[in-house]
């Protein structure tokens, strides 16, 4: 008792970091994510739950031409025998497996409620049925001729394939999707006849470039159909690099009704959208006003996509339409490409398309020569049978009396006549109707056809070229099966033209309505109804107060120009409404925190603007050319150190003159022509300063004067400008009397 006392609890205990505890725990489980769950195998494109589902299947004998089976009984098959996992995880996999809009050549026929394009989902596992279909037994062929390896189940009771044998290239007709840990892959559906042509040329040309595979895959084809719209450079670089997207369009035609007007019918929606809902988002558009151009939305769809959408005028054109959908619903999406997948060593890795073809044709290669071999074992069996057999024919009086006589008949035959142990138990396992002469005819006939067949297989191991060839010929067999058939074989998605750019007016994506946007001094930006005359009742957060207040509508565009001399644009249709205090602007832009707001204008096309730093440098710069594309800005006047940018005020139609003002109070004007145009950079000197700034800079026509605000809402207009008037560059002089006390021209 003391020394088990004396023994210290727990058997082997070490002392591990816990850090290092919890990586190598982490590792563990992340790569048995990528290798047993999420990534599927290049040679047959199959995760492992798919794999075990298929070959359980086969197991339960649900071939296409046999009776279904409930889903449930496969379920459980393969929870018991293969994979130890929640029920619902399995039949929602088997589920997938027989949906006609998610699998471009489905290999689950099934039968009941197996969910629709519409999002909705299947019924319980217990009232559907299931069997293969003729694309899965593909799939399996060739499975019981030691094709593939196979391994031990998870409790070692039984075995399961590593691979599927695969004479259907699976993985890019059927695609695949799959999250694992720190990597994923997406790899969209292809036509079949397209993948089969590719891989031919492969076999022919196994230094094929990328572009002239292309020519035979042109690209995806999905099972709803749709449009392609992608340029074909990038999908070539897609494919070459294993990496990239693919832009995909419903596809739509038009009907022409009684008066003039028509409705636009989408016949096919992208893949993988779930038409319910997209339904419900373009109502939802159209109930928040975000689609002025649409009167209605109907779905008419019975077991072929039927959409029906009314514009609100005639005179809508109907490509302006659908571009203004395409622009805001999921009626145009990107379908991505990530051929990341387990190779033959189930290594993870991203391939191109050259090498996803190479690999599964060498897998074929191997299957090919497993099955060779194997069907050489089997004749190389029955050949020794069949020879006993004619020994025991050319001697059969002795045979017998052996049989008859000795105690050891077996022992006797192998001795007598030189037999091997299974020639002498097949002789022994002989009927007495096997000893006709018939019967002797039959197995020298069998005994030629089979040696016949052995030395043609022989020569077929010794030729890799015929062996290529033979996989070619598979290949063709399968694109002839398969390929040609005109209701799963037909390209569904078409190659269309890269859509031209056509100019969709805002009109017709936001409502138009005039608004009063307000930004605070911190920040804050928001729109209110109505152009405001009076904001002085807004209220603001404690601390915060008004700055700008700018008269729009819902399709403007909003210029905000900040201190980095960077340019961003808002559209106003974005803006936060008036009921709270709005949202920061900085975030809706991504300006830095160091960073503030010079202006917020209305965009107007064709405008020219006047930009300027403190240290008095600017020039003018076209409307047009500052417009940013990403929410992080263009950036417009250089600025560095301690400059930053100052102004940025609209050029007047007629504007001739610019007038300069400093922190020291001069004023100089000289004549706009002298200022360069630029559509970026550092500027040239507008007024020269020592110990001072720029404080203000306006375009304006001489002949109708300078023009300050004057105090009490009072303006005061300068025409006699003669003093000030000089070059850029200049200095300037002080200003006339009454000039403001912030150097500064006002609005």
């Amino acid at each position: 008792m003391t020394d088990l006392l004396d023994d210290e609890p727990g058997g082997d205990v070490r002392e591990v970091r816990l850090a290092e505890a919890l990586a190598d725990r982490y590792l563990s489980y992340a790569l048995s994510t990528i290798v047993s769950r999420s990534l599927p195998d290049v040679r047959d494109g199959l995760k492992p739950v798919h794999r075990r589902l298929l070959y359980a299947m086969r197991q339960l004998r649900l071939e296409p031409n046999a009776g279904f089976k409930k889903s449930a009984r496969v379920v459980g098959d393969v929870i018991g025998q293969y994979h130890p996992h929640g029920d619902q995880a399995i039949y929602d996999a088997l589920v997938r497996l027989a949906q006609t809009f998610a699998l471009r050549y489905p290999l689950v026929d099934g039968q009941g409620n197996f969910g629709n394009i519409d999002g909705d989902n299947a019924a319980a596992m217990r009232y559907t049925e299931a069997r293969l279909t003729e694309v899965a037994m593909t799939l399996l062929e060739g499975i019981d001729e030691d094709a593939v390896d196979f391994r031990a189940t998870y409790d070692g009771e039984g075995q399961e394939p590593v691979v599927l044998p695969a004479a259907f290239p699976n993985l890019l007709a059927n695609g695949a999707q799959g999250i694992a840990v720190g990597m994923a892959t997406s790899i969209p559906p292809h036509n079949v006849e397209e993948i089969c042509e590719a891989a031919l040329h492969l076999i022919q040309h196994p230094d094929a470039a990328i572009e002239t595979l292309v020519e035979r895959m042109p690209g995806p084809d999905f099972p709803t159909g749709g449009i392609l719209v992608e340029p074909r450079e990038n999908i070539v670089e897609a494919y070459r690099t294993g990496r990239g997207s693919f832009r995909l369009r419903a596809r739509w035609e038009r009907e022409d009704l009684k008066g003039g007007t028509y409705q636009v019918v989408v016949t096919e929606v992208p893949y993988q959208v779930q038409k319910a809902r997209l339904v419900e988002k373009i109502a939802e558009l159209l109930a928040n006003r975000k689609l002025p151009a649409l009167a209605d939305v109907r779905d008419e769809s019975t077991d072929e996509v039927r959409l029906v959408l009314e514009p609100r005028s005639r005179n809508i054109a109907p490509r302006v339409l659908m571009e203004s959908l395409f622009k805001q619903t999921d009626l145009e999406v990107r379908v991505g490409l990530n051929m990341n997948v387990l190779d033959c060593e189930t290594t993870p890795r991203v391939m191109d398309l050259r090498q996803v073809l190479q690999a599964f044709l060498d897998h074929r290669h191997e299957v090919l020569v497993r099955r060779t071999r194997y069907r050489l074992a089997e004749i190389a069996r029955r050949l020794e049978v069949l020879e006993g057999y004619l020994v025991a024919y050319l001697n059969l009086d002795e045979v017998i009396r052996i049989i008859r006589e000795e105690d050891e008949p077996k022992v006797e035959l192998m001795r007598r006549f030189e037999l091997t142990e299974v020639q002498a138990e097949a002789i022994l396992n002989m009927r007495l109707r096997a000893l006709r002469k018939l019967e002797e005819m039959k197995i020298r006939e069998e005994h030629a056809k089979l040696s016949e067949e052995q030395a043609d297989l022989q020569a077929l191991m010794a030729d890799e070229s015929r062996r290529w060839r033979i996989v070619g010929d598979q290949l063709k067999a399968i694109k002839k099966r398969f390929g040609k058939s005109e209701i799963i074989g037909r390209r569904r998605t078409h190659m269309g033209e890269v859509p031209a750019d056509i100019d969709v007016p805002l009109e017709a994506v936001v409502e138009r309505e005039p608004i009063t946007v307000l930004c605070s001094a911190k920040g804050w930006i928001r729109a209110m109804k109505g152009h405001l005359q009076d904001t002085g009742d807004v209220k603001y957060k404690d601390g915060d107060r008004h700055r700008f207040a700018i008269h729009a509508q819902t399709t403007d565009k909003l210029l905000v120009f900040a201190t980095n001399g960077r340019f961003y644009t808002l559209g106003a249709d974005r803006l936060p409404g008036g009921r709270g205090f709005g949202e920061p602007l900085r975030l809706m832009i991504d300006l830095p925190n160091d960073q503030d707001i010079v202006t917020i204008l209305v965009h107007k096309n064709g405008r020219k603007l006047l930009v300027a730093a403190n240290d008095g440098r600017g020039f003018l710069v076209g409307e047009d050319d500052v417009v940013a594309q990403k929410k992080g800005g263009k950036q417009i006047l250089t600025v560095s150190g301690k400059t930053e940018a100052l102004l940025c005020r609209p050029v007047p139609e007629g504007a001739d003159h610019l007038a300069v003002a400093g922190s020291n109070r001069k004023l100089l004007v000289f004549p706009l022509e002298e200022l360069s145009e630029m559509a970026k950079g550092r500027g040239v000197i507008l007024q020269r300063y020592k110990d001072a700034e720029l404080k203000d800079a306006k375009a304006f026509r001489l002949e109708d004067g300078l023009t300050w605000p004057a105090g009490a809402g009072r303006t005061r207009t300068e025409t006699d400008l003669r003093p000030w008037l000089g070059k850029r560059g200049q200095a300037g002089r002080l200003a006339p009397n009454g000039f403001p006390r912030s150097n500064t021209f006002g609005e």
